[in-house]
């Protein structure tokens, strides 16, 4: 815990396995922070060693919520029971809206070298949680970049970061997801919406807000605000997001959140009985 005004909680994440083996780091929907509402799960994965990721993530479900993908390095291709099909590669995005349901894997389309990313997952309120599945393979040279002085760039992947808008189109949450690179030590403001949650999750360097310094791996959730001041120590990376909470019950059992028991039950159904996409 820490006296910050701005800082909620500071969290590290912890190694795990998901998909057919891969290895990544859990940082949101772990017992230090099960959730951040409206996000259910961040996970970083990140290595040069083809069996931490070459087994990826064959076909599995999903329903009532949507999954971001960010690639940094390396290549990944989307397939999904609606007909989708992509190719996510360095500096990429992916937004999938599960919705009612949907089937679909992400497998790596290489053998060897860096695989670096995040995945993130976006509740639904419950008015949206049965909307038809949607796609969205956001190119690396779609992302709009900021560059401000002092050697401080902002890609801005969702919502909207000093009068640019990212490409990604979700609305559920009033979604925010910026990535932010400093090339030396500076200082950056960042507005935001008082009535949404944000985060900063450090994946390079080092950071400070305020009088308390935030290490590479580290996740920070702030308190409510207008606005917040932060700063590098040399070259650094993070990314900052944000979104409105949606406030409803969470009833989840692995790829289905929904709002009650019952929705759960009907969503294994659905899915045992080929109804899910």
């Amino acid at each position: 815990m820490t006296t910050n005004s701005v800082i909620k909680q500071i969290v590290r994440g912890m190694p795990t396995q998901d998909g057919a083996g891969v290895t990544l780091t859990r940082i949101i929907g772990q017992p230090s922070l099960p959730r951040l509402d409206p996000f259910l799960m961040l996970d970083e994965f990140g290595s040069d060693k083809a069996q931490d990721y070459i087994a990826g993530f064959p076909e599995h479900p999903h329903r009532g919520f949507q999954t971001v993908t960010y690639m940094l390095d390396g290549k990944m291709e989307h397939r999904d029971s609606v007909g989708n099909q992509g190719l996510i590669e360095t500096g990429g995005i992916q937004w999938m809206n599960a919705g009612r349901g949907i089937i679909h894997s992400e497998m790596p389309k290489q053998t060897e070298g860096l695989m670096r990313g995040f995945q993130l997952w976006v509740n639904l309120p419950a008015s949206e949680k049965m909307s038809a599945p949607h796609y969205q393979d956001i190119k690396a040279a779609q992302v709009p970049i900021v560059d401000l002085a002092d050697g401080v760039s902002v890609k801005v992947l969702v919502g909207e970061f000093a009068g640019v808008t990212g490409p990604v189109t979700a609305q559920a949450v009033k979604p925010v997801f910026i990535d932010v690179n400093f090339t030396q030590t500076a200082s950056l403001t960042v507005p935001r919406d008082p009535q949404h949650n944000f985060f900063i999750y450090c994946y390079e360097g080092q950071l400070s807000l305020g009088d308390e310094n935030i290490l590479k791996g580290q996740l920070v959730v702030l308190h409510p605000g207008s606005q917040f001041a932060l700063q590098s120590k040399g070259a650094s990376r993070c990314i900052i997001v944000g979104g409105r909470p949606i406030n409803e019950p969470i009833v989840q059992y692995g790829p289905f959140v929904m709002n009650t028991e019952q929705e759960i039950h009907q969503a294994f159904n659905d899915y045992r009985q080929g109804r899910l996409a």
